[in-house]
């Protein structure tokens, strides 16, 4: 197959498909993007991505695996560190903060998975990709606040971030929109004053 002959092994040519796919996916979503489409851009035969991806579905469900997998990774490693909860949710919001921040081809693909809307891709993506780490923000917010809802309380957290990360177009057309409102450490900043000390504690 021609895949044998560009990559010297089955893992650098699923690497190649994947990276190759995200941005694709990003920009036109899953219906918008065809098997055909991401073996072109990879150099492939379209028979050669199907031998490593039996259809476009698991296809884009190990890309937004990979696009998240970092993020994934960052916040393990942000959640384990010592410290108290108002600490730790200190520095787990710097860090999602600048990892979503660099990434806007992750954030592309969920903004268009949830306009999709498709009810069996987003139950596997919660259960497959993000339910792991949403469960490991979700004992922080326990600790933070025994007796409120957890569940609410990732979403509010998580939510905060990435509106803030996704109004950026638009925010400097606004009335004391500045440039420095871009700079994920002042999101990141303002987001864990608002949560941890009200609106109050932001002026």
């Amino acid at each position: 197959m021609m895949a044998k002959s560009k990559f010297l092994n089955s893992t650098d040519a699923v690497n190649a498909i994947i990276n190759e796919a995200i941005p694709l996916f990003a920009k036109a979503g899953f219906t918008g993007v065809s098997m055909r489409d991401i073996a072109q851009a990879v150099g492939i035969s379209t028979a050669s991505l199907y031998h490593h991806f039996p259809d476009k579905q698991t296809l884009y469900l190990r890309s937004i695996a990979q696009a998240f997998a970092d993020k994934a990774q960052g916040i393990s490693t942000v959640l384990a560190k010592k410290g108290t909860p108002e600490q730790r949710l200190t520095k787990f919001i710097a860090r999602f903060t600048k990892l979503m921040s660099q990434d806007s081809h992750f954030r592309m693909l969920f903004q268009r998975e949830l306009l999709d809307g498709d009810e069996t891709r987003l139950r596997l993506l919660a259960e497959q990709v993000f339910q792991p780490q949403f469960v490991n923000v979700a004992k922080l917010a326990k600790e933070l606040i025994p007796n409120g809802d957890a569940h609410l309380m990732v979403i509010s957290i998580s939510g905060l971030v990435l509106f803030h990360l996704e109004t950026t177009p638009l925010r400097q057309f606004l009335q004391g929109g500045r440039a420095e409102h871009n700079d994920p450490d002042v999101i990141a900043r303002h987001v864990t004053t608002l949560l941890l000390k009200g609106i109050k504690g932001c002026g």
